[in-house]
């Protein structure tokens, strides 16, 4: 993950690791949720993406960055979902974030429900676009289940398709940057200016 933050800050000339380290952490969220959730409501079923078994390349790109050594079909009840990718990679990658880079965990897990709120929201309109309304309904309601999380629970508001987050990813602290669609701020807020972190 060190590479990653590293090369993160380096393509978005961020002032802070900590920020780098926010979006590098949301890049992964969406991954993972993006893949568990589409193959939940489109087959019913989600890969095992136990770390034993996923590899990650972290100067790849969406979507070849990730790739399984093998594939274990699981069942895509919420339940499962949230082992999978709650407690089996956000959680540690929360964990050490914070420690490392002085990150909230309470942004972290915003950037994680922000990430399953925007997997939800391209599911849904691929879904409904390709007639599959089925798999659209089952993951409006994966989703909303998912929300439910003790992790996930307080890191903002669901309607819908649509999500506001109690917290700030730190973008608009990005040269050139400003507030994401689901910010809880209405504009970038004013900042002091800080030295790098280290």
């Amino acid at each position: 993950m060190v590479f990653r933050v590293r090369k993160v800050t380096n393509a978005l000339r961020a002032p802070e690791l900590r920020i780098a380290a926010s979006v590098a952490q949301q890049g992964i969220a969406a991954r993972l949720w993006s893949v568990t959730l589409g193959c939940a409501a489109l087959h019913g079923r989600v890969p095992d993406l136990d770390p034993r078994l996923l590899r990650w390349d972290p100067d790849g790109s969406a979507p070849d960055d990730l790739w399984l050594t093998e594939v274990r079909p699981l069942p895509g009840d919420p339940d499962t979902v949230a082992e999978i990718v709650v407690n089996g990679h956000l959680a540690p990658l929360t964990a050490a974030l914070h420690t490392r880079y002085r990150v909230a965990t309470g942004l972290l897990w915003g950037n994680a429900g922000s990430a399953l709120a925007g997997a939800a929201r391209q599911l849904d309109q691929w879904a409904r676009a390709n007639g599959r309304t089925d798999a659209a309904a089952r993951g409006r309601a994966l989703t909303t289940e998912l929300f439910t999380h003790p992790l996930l629970a307080g890191t903002g508001t669901l309607t819908e398709t649509a999500f506001r987050r109690r917290s700030c990813c730190l973008y608009y602290r990005v040269p050139g940057g400003g507030v994401c669609g689901d910010c809880c701020f209405t504009r970038a807020p004013r900042s002091s200016p800080r030295a790098p972190s280290g």
